[in-house]
């Protein structure tokens, strides 16, 4: 009987050991506007612990990533985004966060949309 415990144990522990991927990707929604949001928004993914790449497209407003599941996850990751001024599909960046970026930056001013080339 404790031969099929831990026969059982080793089991259970093998298949939760690689249930988190080292080189998980992911695409997540990001709102920017220019080159220097692309930067801002890069930056702030890759600081957080366990990104192991980002890059954020301006056209589609997708950041692509690569990152260690072990490490981090997709809120975590928002969340640093969010902190330096960029709103995420699920989180919204706070005010002071928002305000704080550059003018040119300001991506919920339909003003620097229309500057920008966006609708």
């Amino acid at each position: 009987m404790k031969k099929y415990i831990i026969i059982l144990l080793v089991a259970f522990v093998g298949v939760t050991a690689t249930a988190q991927d080292k080189n998980a990707r992911a695409t997540i929604e990001v709102d920017g506007v220019c080159g220097m949001c692309k930067k801002r928004i890069e930056t702030a993914a890759i600081k957080t612990k366990g990104v192991k790449s980002a890059v954020w497209n301006v056209d589609t407003k997708e950041c692509s990533l690569i990152f260690d599941e072990r490490k981090t996850d997709l809120a975590t990751i928002s969340q640093s985004i969010a902190d330096v001024g960029h709103d995420t599909k699920e989180i919204k960046a706070t005010d002071e966060a928002y305000n704080s970026v550059h003018p040119c930056c300001l991506y919920r001013d339909d003003e620097v949309k229309k500057d920008h080339g966006y609708k």
